[in-house]
């Protein structure tokens, strides 16, 4: 009997999946740098606006990643009625504490490079930290 390789997880189990790995890559990869950023002196001078630009670019890839994971939670709210109700509970509880992490960390990152969450930024990344 051959594997079915289109199987699908079910939406609960999808979403406890984005959920960590969206919590993880926040607590290994963005706050690693967020730190380094708000500690005087931890980057030098002349590495802070490669840092900032670099910071950027990441929290533009965890708002995919966080899209990612709501899209998930729509997709359980969706078939919540057929699913196990422990484990959608569950499910639930775990990412709404990774959108709390999420809220945390973005109020971080837009107090260091300055652009908030809905705002357009106007010139180009490399432009911005030119002269930091």
């Amino acid at each position: 009997m051959a594997e079915d390789p289109l199987i699908s997880h079910p939406p609960d189990i999808c979403l406890i999946l984005r959920a960590h790995g969206e919590q993880l890559w926040m607590t290994a990869e963005l706050l690693p740098i967020v730190r380094q950023l708000e500690q005087p002196g931890a980057i030098p001078d002349d590495q802070v606006g490669a840092a900032l630009a670099y910071l950027e670019v990441m929290w533009l890839d965890a708002a995919t990643r966080a899209a990612d994971t709501d899209a998930a939670r729509a997709e359980l709210d969706r078939a919540r009625a057929e699913r196990d109700r422990v484990l959608c509970e569950q499910a639930c509880r775990y990412h709404a504490a990774v959108r709390r992490l999420r809220t945390a960390v973005a109020h971080r990152v837009t107090e260091l490079i300055g652009v908030h969450e809905h705002a357009a930024a106007h010139a180009p990344v490399a432009d911005r930290y030119a002269n930091s």
